[in-house]
């Protein structure tokens, strides 16, 4: 295909793509007493579980087309994410060759489920969040707590995301293995980073006072990384990868002696 051909084609998986999400928007905005009802659930459980009175706040007149626009968008744009990975398929893959496209294909299979995943452990984050934030709130006296709406959607957003993209990062792992960029071996050296950084992220994300909670989280984003350093390993096994084929860290590279010089006397000179 030609420069013309390609943006021509590149044009017409954009074009998919905004219709597909301009039609699901439509879906969201129907949708909207369903999915706010969800999004208000956390506060609303924090303040019926203490004396503290939650309230949404929106600030102008305004604001509730605002806010309703954002959340149909919002909607639209998750609902339309598998079509539009499969705008982005349908371009790259001409150009990809055939063990490029299982790999790919693998990748996107694994990838946009546990995208989703993580983005309803952010929203279940969400609801062991706010209630702890809360907390902080005197209640002495008759307290209420005015919560703008367009912070907590960033915070709750942002915390999706969040669990969203920690999900998908060790599919990122293997496909990096898969092709020839990073070795199991080289992946297994940080297991205790791995460890010390999902209880780290957890911790952050989902400050719980018990730490059932934070161990089990904890345990399970660096279950999926573990899970991704054996399959890599399993793949370099049956690629015939060595421990030869890793310098490791300890060890010196081995440097060969100069050949000696041409016109050379036996006595060096």
């Amino acid at each position: 295909m030609s420069l013309g051909e390609h943006l021509v084609e590149l044009r017409n998986r954009l074009l998919i793509s905004a219709i597909t999400v301009l039609v699901l928007s439509v879906v969201g905005w129907f949708l909207f007493p369903w999915i706010f009802d969800a999004v208000k659930a956390p506060i609303e459980a924090a303040g019926e579980d203490s004396d503290l009175e939650a309230l949404i706040n929106f600030q102008g007149v305004g604001q509730g087309l605002n806010v309703k626009l954002q959340m149909a968008a919002y909607t639209g744009l998750i609902l339309s994410s598998p079509m539009i990975i499969l705008q982005i398929w349908l371009f790259v893959m001409p150009g990809l060759h055939k063990n490029e496209r299982k790999y790919a294909i693998g990748f996107f299979g694994s990838a946009i489920p546990l995208f989703f995943l993580g983005c309803v452990a952010g929203y279940w984050a969400v609801n062991q969040l706010v209630p702890v934030l809360m907390s902080f709130t005197p209640t002495e006296g008759s307290t209420s707590q005015i919560i703008p709406y367009s912070d907590y959607l960033t915070l709750l957003v942002k915390t999706m995301l969040a669990f969203g993209i920690a999900f998908v990062i060790p599919v990122v792992m293997v496909l990096l293995n898969f092709m020839g960029i990073v070795r199991g071996r080289t992946m297994l050296k940080a297991w205790r980073w791995i460890i010390f950084i999902s209880f780290v992220f957890t911790a952050i994300m989902v400050p719980t006072p018990e730490p059932i909670t934070l161990v089990v989280m904890a345990s399970a984003i660096a279950g999926l990384f573990f899970g991704a350093i054996v399959i890599a390993m399993i793949h370099d096994k049956r690629k015939g990868v060595t421990e030869d084929d890793e310098l490791d860290d300890d060890e010196a590279s081995s440097i060969d002696a100069p050949s000696s010089l041409d016109g050379a006397d036996e006595d060096g000179r």
